[in-house]
């Protein structure tokens, strides 16, 4: 096999991605982003020799460098022989810093350079998942650490970017990445598994200060989903800078600007509501934009992950920026320190475009991160109380292109009209736009936001765990039904077991990564389960099963 990936949950066969990626991917960068990580480990492996935590300009390389190797982030190859360059450049600055004292690092990223691509790529090719034990098990929770620190780097450097940061986030990342070169044990790795849903737990709450505290607390919103008559701008991603950079720079243009897939809850924070052109959201999820990019018209702009092959179509009006990347795509550049990024070229090329294309209309409804349902405490208790809630049902996570995902579409569109749906993350777009009702004002689904915002989602249970006196929080009558795609899920899912959450549902497949002894665990300790036939789950979900 030319290449080895199985990060993501479309991997070929639910077993790995061994020559081309569903993803999109080839070989060398699968490849080649495998090379960067291994790097990053030799610099973890010096950097845990320092006292005290790690210099920050190490901690963001380490963060920024792990979020471009994530599912659908970056296909460009020469960004990743760059990325490898200044790695290996930082770690022999941790190696000069450590001296001799570095005597025992056993991991030969620690001492071999290269200025040759060839030789990059030949490197690179032993450098992988496989490579991490011949041992299933240990191989397996190897994995789940790697993948989920990847889901804890990304919001990390989302805080980073608004000036939010958070010491010991860093150095998790530097234990972590170093213990995968390590011959430890499985007891010892379970352990840092659950560590790191510890850290993912940090992560997400780190972030969901920094967006609040920089944006104000998401409010209750209905987000229009047609289209005006003006020309647009669409941004995609989950960086929030960019958005209201962006919003900033086309105010007084005569352009209108709207959100596309996670960024759709922009719309739900106050301080962008003040943007007289900050037009709404187009279509739906990411797996979609080959089609929505092409009926949008204008300009694009992806901040983060989520980007599918670029199409001929739109290739001239795509752009990405940040850790987002594709070979042949115009990237706009990082802001200078103290300044803002540049959206000019796009501005200008939006100004040429004709308006969007209309594919739907109507509104959506969202904004209840914690804040906004905690306010609303009293109603929802009494709602519960007085039997007209019956159930809590948290659908968040991913969305994804396989046919089996429709599960979740007929889970929301059949669960007693007495369940409300809890949700955060691109899975919202399977039933979002459902008209499913309201329960005495409360609206039957409860959109909390992007996918990091299933932090505000644990909050909300923890609360009500508070409320009516429970000493559990799987005494609540809720349950999880969760979608998973990529590695911030996997973050998202092992913050969930650090909480306590028993009794998950997973979908629309266990990950590939888990090996069948350590899906035992996670079923015996956690009982986690897979997704089965619809009717069947609906009924166990309400029989608290």
């Amino acid at each position: 096999m030319s290449m080895f990936c199985y990060q993501c949950q479309e991997t070929v066969k639910n077993i790995a991605c061994e020559i081309k990626g569903v993803c999109g991917k080839d070989e060398s960068t699968a490849n080649l982003q495998d090379l960067l990580i291994y790097v990053l480990q030799g610099m973890a492996l010096y950097a845990e020799k320092l006292e005290g935590p790690i210099d920050r300009k190490y901690g963001r390389f380490i963060v920024q460098a792990l979020f471009s190797t994530i599912t659908n982030a970056n296909f460009d190859d020469d960004k990743f022989y760059e990325l490898v360059r200044e790695a290996l450049k930082l770690r022999e600055e941790l190696k000069n810093k450590v001296s001799g004292k570095a005597g025992d690092v056993s991991h030969d990223a620690a001492t071999w350079y290269s200025d040759d691509n060839k030789e990059f790529e030949e490197k690179a090719k032993d450098t992988g998942i496989l490579s991490y034990s011949d041992n299933d098990d240990i191989r397996s929770l190897k994995s789940i650490i790697l993948y989920g620190i990847k889901g804890v780097a990304a919001y990390t450097d989302h805080a980073a970017v608004l000036g939010y940061y958070d010491d010991e986030v860093f150095s998790f990342l530097v234990e972590a990445l170093a213990a995968i070169t390590k011959d430890l044990s499985a007891d010892q790795l379970t352990a840092m598994v659950l560590e790191t849903g510890e850290t993912a737990v940090k992560a997400m709450a780190l972030l969901d200060k920094a967006n609040t505290g920089t944006y104000g607390n998401p409010e209750i919103t209905k987000v229009n989903i047609g289209v005006r008559n003006n020309p647009g701008i669409l941004i995609s991603g989950h960086d929030l800078k960019d958005m209201e950079e962006l919003l900033k720079q086309t105010e007084g243009t005569g352009v209108d600007v709207y959100t596309h897939s996670e960024m759709l809850p922009a719309n739900y924070y106050p301080k962008f509501k003040k943007y007289d052109h900050f037009a709404g959201n187009y279509g739906g999820s990411w797996w979609r934009q080959n089609k929505e990019f092409e009926s949008f018209n204008g300009p694009v702009i992806m901040t983060t992950n989520c980007i599918i092959p670029v199409k001929d179509t739109y290739k001239d009006r795509i752009f990405t920026t940040g850790m987002a990347g594709y070979p042949g795509v115009k990237h706009l550049p990082d802001r200078p320190d103290g300044g803002e990024k540049d959206f000019s070229e796009v501005i200008e090329l939006a100004k040429k475009c004709e308006a969007p294309r209309e594919i739907e209309t109507g509104e959506i409804i969202g904004g209840f991160a914690h804040n906004q349902v905690s306010a609303l405490a009293d109603k929802v208790v009494e709602a519960v109380r007085s039997g007209k809630i019956k159930r809590f049902v948290v659908m968040a996570g991913c969305d994804g292109r396989q046919a089996g995902r429709s599960y979740f579409t007929e889970v929301a569109e059949n669960l007693p009209k007495d369940t409300v749906i809890l949700t955060a993350g691109c899975a919202k777009y399977r039933y979002n736009k459902l008209r499913l009702g309201d329960i005495d004002g409360i609206p039957r689904v409860l959109d909390a936001g992007q996918c990091n915002d299933s932090y505000s989602l644990a909050v909300i249970a923890l609360k009500l765990k508070e409320i009516f006196g429970l000493n559990d929080i799987n005494e609540l009558p809720i349950s999880f039904d969760i979608a998973w795609y990529e590695q911030k899920a996997v973050c998202i899912l092992l913050a969930l077991l650090f909480l306590g959450v028993k009794g998950m549902r997973l979908g629309p497949t266990l990950p590939a990564f888990l090996s069948p002894d350590v899906a035992k665990v996670l079923v015996e300790k956690f009982d986690i389960k897979p997704i089965g036939a619809v009717k069947d789950d609906i009924e166990a979900m309400m029989a608290g099963k």
